[in-house]
């Protein structure tokens, strides 16, 4: 067996007696929880966890907004709660997400359901708070979570775990797992994310134009997501030249990070567009994927609410 000994893998193991601390930690966490000295909040409505054991993005969101819709097709009033990671508010009190709500301040991930779904979203770090107080001032019949696998304090009905592998397979901070992989086995439905471009939209003006807009021309492709290489590939995918310009996940977007020397149009995910806002203009284009649920999913999932 040959054995990997670069710089990187090296900090990797050095950093695995942290990770057996984070472990038996996170073991205690759990534990407190089932004796009940941690209290787990229950509702009088199904609660739905999408989540993950990994650190960075999997594909949460988009299934986020696939459910929505379909819940909503059913006569469903639902609502979404979410952490609201990436945003600056310091109030301790859920923050419903509107209008006049901004991603630094609320999250993108949060703004972009709200856009897209426009269902009632609830911002709070505590999410059990979050979801009785969607309950509680609208009313909701059903209620979504974007992530929140291990927020043992929120009840849940059902538990979804989107994954794209596990890396090297340790724990945090030496590898990207949050759990051990055996917590796979006691959720409800683990699933990859699966998006399908649809086309692309004028951020200024909305105008849609089909995938084959863009093919064989040089574009720069802008991505602040957890695998912005994902993105870029899927363009690549479409025949288009690309100049790339991957950003960390969660990046506060500010207008000098897309003024480009080249006025090649701009592709962007819709969850970076959303930090975009203030200063839209004619070269930005967002690129509008769907989550593809399969449809013995969606009738397991039913069968268990």
């Amino acid at each position: 067996m040959t054995i990997d000994l670069n710089t990187s893998n090296i900090a990797h193991y050095l950093l695995l007696p942290l990770s057996a601390v984070f472990y038996l930690l996170s073991l205690v966490r759990k534990g407190l929880y089932r004796m009940g000295l941690f209290t787990t909040h229950q509702f009088s409505v199904p609660v739905i966890v999408v989540g993950n054991i990994t650190v960075g993005g999997t594909g949460k969101t988009p299934i986020v907004i696939a459910l929505v819709e379909h819940f909503k097709q059913q006569g469903k009033k639902v609502g979404v709660v979410s952490r609201g990671y990436g945003g600056k508010s310091k109030d301790s009190a859920s923050q419903l997400v509107d209008e006049s709500s901004r991603a630094e301040r609320v999250g993108d991930e949060p703004m972009l359901i709200y856009q897209q779904t426009q269902v009632p979203v609830m911002v709070n770090k505590n999410r059990a708070q979050a979801v009785q107080d969607l309950i509680t001032q609208h009313g909701v019949d059903i209620v979504i979570s974007d992530d929140g696998l291990q927020h043992y304090g929120m009840g849940r009905t059902i538990e979804i775990c989107v994954e794209n592998g596990f890396g090297n397979g340790f724990l945090l901070p030496a590898g990207p797992l949050r759990e051990p992989k055996k917590r796979l086995k006691s959720v409800d439905f683990v699933m990859q994310s699966t998006l399908k471009p649809m086309a692309f939209i004028h951020l200024k003006t909305q105008q849609k134009q089909p995938l084959d807009y863009f093919q064989g021309q040089t574009c720069h492709a802008v991505a602040g997501i957890g695998k912005p290489s994902k993105f870029f590939s899927t363009l690549t995918d479409l025949n288009i030249h690309l100049i790339c310009h991957p950003f960390k996940d969660h990046h506060v977007f500010v207008v000098q990070d897309l003024n480009f020397k080249e006025t090649h149009p701009i592709l962007m995910t819709a969850k970076d567009c959303v930090k975009c806002t203030p200063f839209i203009d004619e070269n930005m284009w967002v690129l509008q994927v769907e989550a593809q649920l399969d449809e013995d999913f969606l009738q397991q999932l039913d069968a268990k609410l």
